[in-house]
Order: C-alpha cells, then sequence, then structure tokens
C-alpha cells in the first residue's frame, strides 16, 4: 500500500498563528476598557455650603443642599450628606461628608470632618 502524503496548504500553517494573534489582540484591548465615571451621594456646591449656617430651619437646608441620601432612621435631628465619585480608572475614589445636626427644628451644628469648601469644589462631576 502506498504511503498517503498529506500536504498542508498555506492556510493550515496560518490557522496557529491567526489563533496566536487574536489572544495578543485580545488580551492587549483588555487594558483599553472605557470605565465611566460614578457619582453617588449629594453634589454640595461650595457656594451652597457657605449659605449653611446655624439658625436655618429644615426646609431652608432642604432647598439649598437638597433631600439627603442617607436619613437616620433613629435620629430624624440628623441629616447626612454622602458624596461619592470614581473618576474613570482614578484608583482612590474622592468621598465627602457633611452632616447637619438639629435642635427645635433649627440647624444647631453642622459637621464637615476633613472637608473645607474649597475641597469640594475641587470635584465637579459634570466635567
Amino acid at each position: 500500500m502506498p504511503h498517503r502524503v498529506s500536504r498542508r496548504g498555506p492556510a493550515a500553517l496560518l490557522r496557529p498563528i491567526a489563533a496566536a494573534l487574536g489572544v495578543l489582540l485580545v488580551l492587549g484591548a483588555g487594558g483599553c476598557v472605557y470605565r465611566i465615571n460614578i457619582q453617588q451621594g449629594n453634589y454640595l456646591e461650595p457656594a451652597a455650603l457657605e449659605q449653611l449656617s446655624v439658625g436655618m430651619t429644615r426646609s431652608q437646608v432642604r432647598y439649598l443642599l437638597g433631600t439627603p441620601m442617607l436619613p437616620d432612621a433613629f435620629d430624624r435631628d440628623r441629616w447626612d450628606y454622602v458624596f461619592y465619585f470614581r473618576r474613570g480608572r482614578l484608583r482612590d475614589p474622592e468621598q465627602r461628608r457633611v452632616t447637619v445636626i438639629f435642635e427645635d427644628d433649627k440647624v444647631a451644628r453642622i459637621e464637615r470632618p476633613g472637608v473645607t469648601p474649597s475641597q469640594l469644589a475641587t470635584v465637579d462631576p459634570a466635567k
């Protein structure tokens, strides 16, 4: 019986090369994924924070800053305004918190742990 010699055409030789190039292309493009900006919470305008003052009523605070994202179910006299912003691939998101404490339905105290109005102005989620 004669031995049959198989001839491998150019298409058969290009298949493994094309597969390897496809894998490299997929792995290379994996690093180019677009990440959207993520904004959660209340964006607090610096001008609005400057207007916030002791003695304001609840409705004035709500008009100025909006409804708080984290209403405290156990303490109706505490409103927490939390802001979280992650820009694309930025590793460390920007987080800020402003707490408004009420007594007799008027602002008694405003807490801005480690946040100044100028720091709040650094992030503009519209951009």
